[in-house]
């Protein structure tokens, strides 16, 4: 088979790791990829917007899969537009895409079949949302209603802080904004849950935790993650139960009576409290640094999996995975979340071998005359797998020691709740 990869961060990398050891792989491309895929696939510079020349180069070169990493191609409508070609994709459509284009569409779906969630409400204009904010309880969780690559979500103190996310919303600062929600503030400890979809059935695909904050101690501002470890400690029998039965399945019943069949990973943010879950908010793909962390513990086949969803055969494959604990961390730029030089060289990577439980994936890379540099925030993914948390994370710490890149940074502290 010849799959096409739509992506650049370290997510697409850690697929495009996995499949290329599928025995039905023939050829990968990326599209654009980074410096890592770039030694695996072909990588290949095109406009993600541009739908009609990404649809005529998978023609050409006869591409017979298209898996679609991150979420704007998924909420602009990629995988609806290719299927009319009858190109195979994996990944939601533009409908089904909305559960995390819009915050709104989610907390409606929400309200009509009473999934569990934070109480909101949606405010249209400044004036409106800061004469309730004037009422409510701190801390409180102010929304921006599109998407905003993990980052519009304040968790603010104060009236202050709260006035500022509204007013830094409403400015554009994640593109044009029509609504914002306001939250209840939920005081418990946050899971990733992931399942994968054919449009009829659905697995489980592990669980995760992320740490979002750029600083130690979860402090500082919000990031697309700064690390996780899978599984997540949280999770038991009980608790997947009531996830499933009582927000993952009523959500599917909701894209249902809308004519919408899901298909892909479905990213399901909770809030844990008590061992009852709380829905935050839906991704319609894997996390990412979640993926990561995740794929490294899968057995099964991965091109296969994503092949049986494009073709609602998911029921027929077994999922199996390693009794293993997954951990990474991720090196970004000095600046990240907010202003950072880009085209900065990272030596000694070439120094650095590592050990079959161990990956390096890619992010904001690049690969020019045999040298590598960082174009983005996040840079470089340092995943171990080990029979425990504490020495897997010793592994990455190492690694990282020895690549001494002093233009970076990165949280020591990443799967702290739990490491002793």
């Amino acid at each position: 088979m010849k799959v096409g990869i739509i992506g650049s961060g370290g997510r697409e990398h850690a697929i495009c790791e996995n499949i290329k050891n599928s025995s039905k792989i023939k050829k990968i491309f990326c599209f654009p990829g980074n410096a890592g895929t770039k030694s695996i696939a072909e990588n290949v510079e095109i406009d993600l917007e541009n739908f009609e020349n990404i649809k005529s180069f998978i023609l050409k070169k006869e591409i017979d899969l298209i898996i679609i990493g991150p979420e704007k191609p998924l909420v602009d409508g990629l995988v609806d537009y290719l299927e009319k070609f009858n190109i195979k994709v994996f990944g939601p459509n533009k409908l089904a895409s909305q559960l995390e284009g819009s915050k709104i569409f989610t907390k409606q779906i929400c309200k009509k079949y009473d999934i569990p969630t934070a109480k909101f409400g949606i405010f249209q204009n400044p004036e409106e949302a800061k004469l309730f904010l004037q009422k409510t309880k701190y801390p409180t969780v102010i929304k921006a209603d599109n998407l905003a690559s993990g980052k519009g979500v304040y968790i603010s103190k104060n009236e202050q802080e709260a006035y500022l996310a509204v007013e830094e919303i409403f400015n554009g600062k994640f593109g044009k904004a029509d609504n914002l929600l306001i939250e209840e503030f939920l005081n418990g400890e946050e899971m990733s849950f992931f399942t994968i979809h054919d449009g009829t059935n659905f697995k489980i695909f592990e669980t995760a935790q992320d740490h979002k904050r750029v600083e130690e101690g979860d402090k500082g501002k919000n990031t697309g993650g700064m690390g996780a470890y899978s599984p997540s400690r949280l999770i038991n029998k009980e608790l997947e139960k009531k996830i499933i039965n009582k927000i993952i399945k009523p959500t599917l019943n909701g894209l249902d009576e809308l004519g919408v069949k899901y298909k892909g990973f479905l990213y399901t943010g909770l809030m844990i409290i008590d061992n009852e879950p709380y829905l935050i908010e839906y991704n319609v793909r894997m996390g990412d640094p979640e993926c990561q962390t995740i794929l490294p513990r899968l057995k099964t086949d991965l091109l296969e999996i994503l092949n049986a969803c494009c073709e609602e055969k998911l029921n027929k494959i077994n999922l199996e995975w390693l009794n293993k604990k997954s951990l990474c961390i991720v090196l970004c730029s000095k600046g990240y979340p907010e202003k950072i030089k880009k085209n900065i060289e990272i030596k000694n990577l070439e120094k650095i071998v590592v050990s079959e439980n161990e990956f390096i994936f890619h992010a904001g890379t690049l690969q020019k005359d045999n040298k590598i540099y960082a174009i983005g925030g996040r840079v470089l993914n340092f995943v171990a797998i080990s029979n425990n948390f504490n020495l897997a994370k010793k592994n990455i710490l190492n690694n990282l020691k020895k690549l001494n890149w002093s233009d970076g940074f990165y949280r020591r502290d990443i799967g702290y709740k739990v490491i002793k």
